[in-house]
């Protein structure tokens, strides 16, 4: 259930509301151009700036709006053990498929803390949960003996969301474990090298806006048609560093706007709206590659 292209999906807002029109329309865009996973509230869907009723609400629409024609992975990672233990449960209760579980940020636990934190997660919880590793908004670095002794200790804990630009990580983390293990990439310009050496998909970012071309490169590379994969993932090189020329999720949320995805750009503070210049650059970018 849990490989090929996962979209790592942004959240609309409209007056300060979630907008419930624009994500009933995002969801079944995904289902209609065959991306294998939605991921909610996660990173990319601005889950910092939700309020716990907005946190769960945006679950439930989702599981609802899915109508299980695919797998909705809730984004129920926190940097204190009770809410994410809350979160997660709550997630579950609601119908979700999976959660995504974020290495808590800010606090900068060692090893065991980590450790202690996902060990409490997991005893509390039955849903299959996937851990997310990325040091670069956590802080922290889990290294892959912390996430091989979770994977091997707790049946739920199925995989991980890898996400610290090192793609010897994706070796490491199976001969520590298993061929069956999860490992998805975190980065839409390393899923291709990752997958090579037997990641089983990415959390993307891209695919918000190139779902179609996103899941045939996954496909391919499933299928072990690198030469092929190769390709797309060539083609899109340029577009998956535009997605990046300012903070994620600004550049997505704006280029799904300038696409007619979403009804409203609104980004709730502290992020913000793209600089002219970074704006333009966006748009020639979509408009070379005909998404706008």
């Amino acid at each position: 259930m849990f490989k090929g292209s996962i979209v790592a999906l942004i959240t609309p807002f409209k007056d300060g509301e979630l907008d419930k029109n624009s994500l009933k329309r995002l969801i079944q865009f995904h289902i209609d151009n065959g991306t294998d996973a939605i991921v909610v509230a996660g990173t990319t869907g601005e889950s910092a700036t939700l309020t716990f009723p907005e946190h769960e609400e945006l679950i439930k629409l989702a599981v609802e709006y899915a109508e299980g024609k695919i797998p909705i992975i809730a984004g129920t990672g926190a940097n204190a053990t009770h809410e994410a233990v809350a979160l997660t449960k709550s997630a579950e209760k609601i119908g979700a498929d999976a959660s995504l579980q974020i290495v808590p940020y800010y606090n900068k636990p060692t090893q065991e803390g980590i450790y202690q934190h996902f060990k409490a997660i997991a005893e509390e919880t039955n849903i299959p949960l996937i851990l997310y590793n990325i040091p670069s908004r956590t802080g922290v670095d889990m290294l892959p003996e912390t996430f091989a002794r979770l994977y091997s200790d707790f049946p739920n804990v199925i995989g991980i969301k890898e996400a610290t630009g090192n793609v010897a990580r994706v070796s490491e983390m199976i001969n520590l474990t298993n061929e069956d293990v999860v490992i998805l990439s975190g980065d839409d310009g390393l899923t291709l090298p990752m997958m090579s050496m037997g990641a089983k998909g990415v959390i993307s970012v891209a695919n918000n806006i190139i779902p179609k071309e996103i899941s045939k490169m996954c496909k391919l590379a499933l299928e072990g048609d690198f030469e092929g994969a190769r390709e797309i993932h060539n083609k899109y090189w340029k577009l998956f560093k535009a997605l990046f020329i300012e903070t994620n999720p600004i550049p997505v949320k704006t280029a799904a706007y300038m696409m007619g995805l979403i009804d409203q750009l609104e980004l709730r503070l502290p992020l913000y709206y793209m600089s002219e210049e970074n704006r333009k650059k966006l748009e020639e970018t979509l408009k070379e590659y005909r998404l706008i």
